[in-house]
């Protein structure tokens, strides 16, 4: 059986970038600003959408955030979890 032991750092921080990534673009595609989001999703400011979409001091995404969001943004909790290609 794996343990996490050998599972950097690097892999789970790319991992929280991707979806942050992909919930700006899915977002952007939508032509939400950050604010739009956040008031959609009962916040007041735009600091949670902000500093996740780009993982600032690690602040990411949870489980409950990205069904609310796939909710709002008319997409599936799979689609954040995709990786770019051609980026």
């Amino acid at each position: 059986m794996r343990t996490v032991e050998n599972l950097d750092n690097y892999s789970i921080e790319k991992f929280h970038y991707t979806i942050g990534k992909n919930v700006k673009r899915l977002r952007e595609r939508k032509g939400y600003s950050q604010l739009a989001l956040s008031q959609a999703l009962g916040h007041k400011s735009v600091g949670l959408i902000s500093q996740a979409e780009i993982y600032y001091k690690q602040q990411h995404f949870n489980l409950e955030h990205l069904v609310k969001i796939a909710y709002i943004l008319e997409c599936t909790v799979a689609d954040f979890f995709q990786e770019s290609v051609g980026e």
